[in-house]
């Protein structure tokens, strides 16, 4: 491991750093990856069973916010970057429970980015030079924008308006990530992604609770009157242009990520119940599990991404329209269901 490169990637445990970890590794020979990962009720050691066995994988148990670990994994694995995924996400989550947003996703952020400073930097715009071209890649999210009207998107220039404890605590580490750029001048990049869907997302969110729901004969609930709007990424999408700013960005720049994919809520449970209905048909349509309930508090109406940036500095683009994404996902749910019983 002495001739390869240390990388943090942390909560790839979780839904996007699970998929990012297996596609970082194949593509990268030279790159060995420590993963950082508190296993909270969102993260599975599981996901990444397939790297269980490379060498070139390392998994930690622990807390972003335990300084001495991080202190310790710094000095241990002399890390050459980190891309930092790691966060509580869960937007009613964040309502109930405020407290552990604020703790990880600001606190969390905070020692991370201060330990990478202290490691990497000699003084405020001075490099170590062993370190010169290390670089923290921050993972955050298209809600700290706030939210749409009916037409206009989400810009690296929207001014940000986060509207949940959640969105509020990502905002809070974006701005951190930012200052020590603009203080320190230290190598960062932020990229803010619309809603992800894919293999491996937790059972809690929208996409495979209406697979799971439905599968199994429960009410599907929707809030509302369905008619939220977002913008819908495929997760290997994502990763593949978390990829791309972490080795083509230009520090300091922040990145939009999108898939060019509205679609209201109710639109998302028809297609999944419409592609369910063929796929493993019962007597009645699984569209008759829908059930609307009381909206959520602080309920954005309309999310969407203008990626053009990402897309025409560093050639991005998604791979997978929702079509096409949708009925992979739907796929990897079902196998995984089947196997489980």
């Amino acid at each position: 491991m002495k001739n390869r490169k240390n990388i943090l990637v942390t909560g790839g445990a979780g839904f996007i750093g699970s998929n990012f970890i297996p596609y970082f590794l194949e593509k990268y020979p030279e790159y060995h990856v420590v993963n950082l990962d508190v296993l909270t009720y969102a993260g599975d050691k599981n996901n990444l069973i397939d790297c269980a066995d490379n060498e070139r994988y390392e998994f930690v148990e622990g807390n972003i916010c335990d300084k001495n670990l991080i202190i310790n994994l710094f000095n241990d694995y002399d890390f050459y970057g980190v891309i930092h995924f790691a966060a509580e996400s869960h937007v009613d989550n964040s309502i109930e429970n405020p407290d552990v947003f604020i703790q990880t996703n600001i606190i969390g952020t905070f020692t991370l980015l201060h330990q990478a400073y202290t490691k990497w930097m000699k003084d405020i715009d001075q490099v170590k030079n062993r370190y010169k071209n290390n670089r923290f890649l921050h993972v955050s999210t298209d809600e700290v924008y706030g939210s749409l009207g009916k037409h206009g998107f989400f810009t690296e220039n929207t001014p940000y308006a986060p509207n949940s404890p959640y969105s509020a605590s990502k905002a809070s580490s974006d701005m951190i990530v930012r200052s020590y750029f603009k203080t320190y001048a230290m190598n960062t990049i932020i990229t803010n992604c619309s809603n992800n869907y894919g293999p491996k997302q937790n059972q809690e969110k929208l996409i495979p609770k209406i697979i799971h729901n439905a599968i199994n004969g429960e009410s599907i609930p929707i809030y509302g009157d369905g008619l939220n709007v977002r913008d819908w990424l495929y997760v290997l999408d994502h990763c593949k242009g978390i990829d791309l700013a972490f080795h083509q960005g230009l520090s300091g720049n922040t990145y939009n990520i999108g898939g060019k994919n509205e679609k209201t809520n109710i639109e998302i449970v028809d297609t999944i119940c419409t592609i369910l209905d063929e796929k493993i048909p019962k007597s009645k349509s699984y569209k008759e599990l829908i059930t609307f309930v009381k909206d959520r508090a602080g309920h954005d109406k309309r999310y969407a991404i203008d990626a053009s940036k990402i897309e025409n500095e560093l050639n991005w683009k998604a791979d997978e329209n929702f079509k096409t994404g949708i009925s992979k996902t739907i796929d990897w749910y079902l196998k995984k269901l089947k196997k489980e019983k």
